[in-house]
């Protein structure tokens, strides 16, 4: 900064590689502040979320939206670049404004468009970084050849590619990219073999640099080259090594796009101060300069879906995305198109060079132009229309941060209301507002703020599964069927809300049309594993146990999955339960093998689970198929592990019901009467709840039934049945 005091140009020494000084230019434009940059943004965004989220959000104002306006400024402002770049100022921004409308009016393009900015965001940091490294070499007196060119040119690519094929590798787990899905493996062996080509190409294009010009004049295009491995290959390296998920949206946003803009804004003031200067002879304001690219920041950004949301009554949060999308593709393109050090103009001011710049060439005529002229003229009118221009923009941006400040304070109802009574426009600020209003026990305003955010954006689900979840449980099924119904207008595909509406209807007494709706659901996701399980219940209910067992199979193999969430996964007694309905209707359908594989799952996940109950449910129905498929041995041997499982809980009932089930099998299958009076017997003692009436009639009569056949015995088994029950659970066949 002393060097900028004293050289009110701003221009290097002659011979000098620095643009304003060994300080900033190392820090800022080589990027030597990465380092401690990025590893407070690790270590510090994770516990801080909302803290940063403000700040890199109020950064925006003076870095990330300047710079933008930067690359329009240097383009536009002058006809001869106008008219130069005329495909790219002109066509290409037509195209964009076409696709911003499109956008809008077609949400499905915005995961399209947002995966085109967020893939080619470190192309662009890669690119600049590339011709920044150049632009430093040369200053120094280094005169690469096309063979150093090229490797250095690609080591960057190298490093750009390391870094998209973790973007693309595997599923995305955010909505609004859409992944190649790569397969893992794949990509990191690719990332291993970029990493080697990396390291040889670097070697190979700096050694032959330094011969030339020795490694201490290279010291900024060796930090920009350490800035492209910080940006770019020690992430990667990290996920490698210890398995992180490379967030996409880090590179788009952050601190590393703040980096990268504070970097563009450096080369593009002496850029501008130098054309300023050669141009007209006359001193550079950098502060109208500044107020220029930060006003005109504002006007790319934040008008734009603010009367998208308040005129048109577009989502704010889907339209700010598409804005930002487009201005950075546009951006993109336009950068790439005019900044090139082959570019005579260019080279000229950027490589420290002597000759005198030609004069501009003439101003295009046209309205357009006309109107240009006045507006950037000295007369009252322009002046006064610049003047109002810009405090209109600057209120507005402030109270876009302001709103962004309130929105983020998900503890505060009170803020979230003051934001959205900015704008009401946003379903994602709705859902906070709803998600706080519900946690202070105010569900009118919850509902209100659901019902906001389905108005905002009637093609995002959440909201509608949210107030749908909310009159089910306030017992309002008839709105919540309408809601259901309203929804599928709006998202036909959704297969979630086929599901609850699948449960609405049945619950209305709809059945065939609430299987219809489970049906449709599977076929849009085979992983709405629900369906398969409200399927099975229902087939089973009326009597289909070979359906009702596929889908509930379905079910416990999505289950099973190591991608089955908490949130579809059921508690152990209820998984338990499935499974012995599967193995039920399997046995009724006589599927015994496959039965018998289902019983034996059942004993085991009780076992494992410590739910002696439902063990003894599962070794009891085995038993009784054993029994029918001619397994005696088995068949016995469950039972009466059964009944020493109800004796170990102390269940009465449980045990009661054994006992007399096993006499009933002992009976069948001709084992002495004794014992089975004993088994009977034993039941009767355990059944002496009066709510067991119907089960002591039962098991009355067939002790009745029984004792004729035992004889004298019985009298003496009823006195004493420990010694013929102990015979009973000794049985082996």
């Amino acid at each position: 900064m002393a060097k900028l005091n004293k050289n009110p140009q701003g221009q290097a020494a002659p011979g000098s590689p620095w643009i304003y000084g060994p300080a900033l230019d190392l820090a800022v434009g080589c990027g030597a502040w990465s380092a401690p940059l990025l590893l407070i943004s690790y270590f510090s965004i994770a516990s801080s979320t909302r803290v940063w989220s403000v700040a890199f959000y109020g950064l925006a104002l003076f870095f990330n939206y300047p710079h933008y306006m930067a690359t329009i400024y240097r383009a536009y402002h002058r006809a001869e670049d106008f008219n130069k770049y005329r495909i790219f100022t002109l066509h290409t921004t037509a195209l964009i404004v076409l696709t911003l409308f499109l956008s809008h009016y077609w949400l499905r393009l915005l995961p399209f468009i947002f995966t085109i900015y967020l893939t080619w965001s470190p192309w662009h940091y890669s690119g600049q970084n590339y011709g920044l490294f150049m632009m430093f070499a040369r200053r120094a007196g280094a005169t690469p050849g096309k063979t150093e060119q090229r490797a250095l040119y690609g080591a960057f690519v190298a490093s750009y590619l390391i870094l998209f094929l973790g973007f693309h590798s595997g599923p995305s787990s955010d909505p609004l990219f859409v992944s190649l899905g790569i397969p893992p493996a794949i990509a990191r062996w690719e990332q291993i073999g970029l990493s080697a080509v990396f390291l040889a190409l670097s070697v190979f294009g700096l050694s032959r640099l330094a011969r030339a010009t020795g490694w201490r004049k290279l010291l900024p295009s060796l930090t920009l080259f350490s800035s492209q491995f910080l940006w770019f290959l020690l992430p990667t390296v990290i996920s490698l090594i210890k398995g992180l998920e490379i967030p996409q949206s880090r590179y788009s946003s952050g601190v590393l796009a703040v980096m990268h803009s504070a970097q563009y804004l450096w080369i593009t003031s002496y850029y501008a101060r130098r054309e300023a200067s050669e141009e007209s002879r006359r001193n550079w304001r950098p502060l109208a300069y500044f107020t220029v690219l930060v006003v005109g920041g504002i006007a790319l950004f934040v008008p734009g879906p603010w009367l998208a949301s308040r005129v048109f009554h577009h989502d704010f949060t889907a339209s700010f995305l598409i804005f930002t999308a487009l201005v950075n593709i546009h951006h993109f393109i336009l950068d790439g198109a005019i900044w090139k050090l082959r570019d005579g103009r260019i080279a000229n001011l950027l490589l420290n060079s002597r000759e005198r710049i030609s004069g501009t060439a003439a101003q295009a005529g046209g309205r357009v132009a006309a109107a240009w002229t006045w507006m950037t003229g000295s007369t009252t009118g322009a002046r006064s229309l610049r003047m109002t221009a810009v405090l209109l923009l600057l209120v507005w941006g402030s109270v876009d941060q302001l709103r962004y400040y309130l929105a983020l304070r998900t503890d505060n109802l009170h803020d979230l209301q003051q934001a959205a009574s900015l704008d009401s426009f946003d379903s994602s600020l709705q859902m906070r507002l709803a998600r706080r209003a519900i946690e202070e026990g105010d569900p009118h305003a919850a509902e209100a703020a659901w019902r906001k955010a389905i108005l905002a954006n009637p093609s995002d689900a959440a909201p509608r599964h949210a107030l749908l979840r909310f009159l089910i449980e306030q017992s309002r099924f008839d709105e919540a069927f309408d809601v259901s119904e309203a929804s599928l207008k709006s998202i036909p595909k959704d297969s979630k809300m086929l599901v609850d509406r699948g449960l609405l209807a049945f619950r209305r007494g709809r059945a065939d049309e609430a299987m219809a709706n489970w049906d449709q659901a599977l076929v849009l996701d085979p992983a709405e594993i629900m369906a398969h399980l409200y399927l099975a219940y229902e087939l089973d209910r009326e009597g289909k146990p070979r359906p009702a067992a596929a889908h509930y199979s379905a079910f416990l193999l999505r289950i099973s999955r190591s991608g089955a969430t908490a949130a579809t996964r059921p508690e152990p007694d209820k998984l338990i339960a499935i499974v012995l309905r599967m193995a039920d209707c399997q046995a009724r359908s006589s599927q015994s093998e496959q039965a018998v594989q289902s019983y034996h799952l059942a004993e085991t996940l009780a076992s494992q689970t410590m739910q002696s109950k439902l063990e003894s449910v599962a070794d009891v129905n085995e038993a009784a198929l054993q029994a029918r498929i001619g397994k005696l041995g088995e068949a016995l041997r469950l039972y009466q592990h059964a009944l020493q499982l109800d004796e170990s809980i102390n269940d009465r009932r449980s045990s009661a019901q054994d006992w007399f089930i096993y006499g009933h099998f002992l009976d069948d299958a001709g084992f002495p009467a004794r014992l089975v009076y004993a088994c009977y017997s034993k039941a009767e003692r355990l059944a002496d709840s009066p709510s067991e009436a119907a089960s002591q009639r039962s098991i009355a009569a067939a002790l009745k039934q029984v004792s004729t056949r035992v004889g004298p015995d019985a009298a003496v088994i009823q006195r004493n049945p420990e010694p013929a029950l102990r015979e009973a659970l000794a049985l082996r066949r």
